[in-house]
């Protein structure tokens, strides 16, 4: 059994994604960040860096248990765990790698920063809106090209980088976005949503966060973006 600590964000989504697609038994542990759980002392024993997702797996290899943080970190971990949605060959496995590392260290952040300035900042300032809008469009055209020759991101097989990728896109429309301007990764974000983990795994999102989709509160963003060390 793996306890899932959980709140509907693109982070949150990748983990469930894999979970309902690889059919393992989880529990979802809430963290709803808008109230600052993620601060919690038993929480920070998981997950040091405040953020979540993170996992505590009930029945790893060697048993015990083993806790992990960071969402690219716990793809892995489960990828290995199950031999399932990673190459085991070097080539396809390292195929796949790189683009789960390319949705960490790029895609996730500076989709972030887009839905930070252009929805959550007290202050609209132009030339950041602008910065990751145009930064989206671009990285929106580098997933477009690789796609126009493979059905998925590391080649014919969904993979945990197409895990990792697709909650990022979902909220295209708010990122300034025209997902008709990119037909192949238009085709691709089709296939995916409507495969039955996706679906599974969405399902959460109300039934964990009654105020999913909607406005977040104004003490909620102090919370999340006035986070400092001193101030814990």
């Amino acid at each position: 059994m793996i306890d899932l600590y959980y709140w509907p964000t693109p982070n949150g989504h990748k983990i469930t994604m894999f979970l309902e697609e690889a059919g393992l038994p989880y529990t979802i542990k809430p963290v709803n960040i808008g109230k600052g759980e993620q601060f919690n002392p038993d929480f920070l024993k998981i997950a040091p860096n405040n953020r979540m997702p993170a996992i505590v797996d009930h029945a790893p290899e060697g048993g015990g248990t083993m806790s992990l943080f960071e969402s690219g970190a716990i793809l892995l971990y489960l990828a290995e765990k199950t031999g399932r949605f990673l190459p085991k060959e070097m080539c396809g496995r390292y195929e796949a790698l790189q683009w789960l590392f390319w949705q960490m260290g790029g895609l996730g952040p500076m989709l972030g920063q887009n839905h930070h300035f252009s929805q959550y900042a007290p202050e609209k300032i132009e030339y950041a809106i602008k910065r990751y809008v145009n930064e989206t469009n671009r990285l929106y055209g580098v997933l477009d090209r690789r796609l126009a020759d493979r059905e998925f991101l590391a080649g014919p097989d969904y993979t945990i980088a197409d895990m990792a990728s697709y909650p990022w896109i979902v909220p295209w429309e708010k990122q300034g976005q025209n997902i008709d301007e990119h037909p192949n990764l238009k085709r691709w974000f089709h296939a995916i949503a409507e495969r039955p983990g996706t679906k599974a795994a969405y399902a959460h999102a109300p039934k964990v966060n009654p105020d999913f989709g909607k406005t977040m509160s104004e003490d909620a963003k102090k919370i999340m973006f006035g986070q400092t060390a001193a101030a814990r």
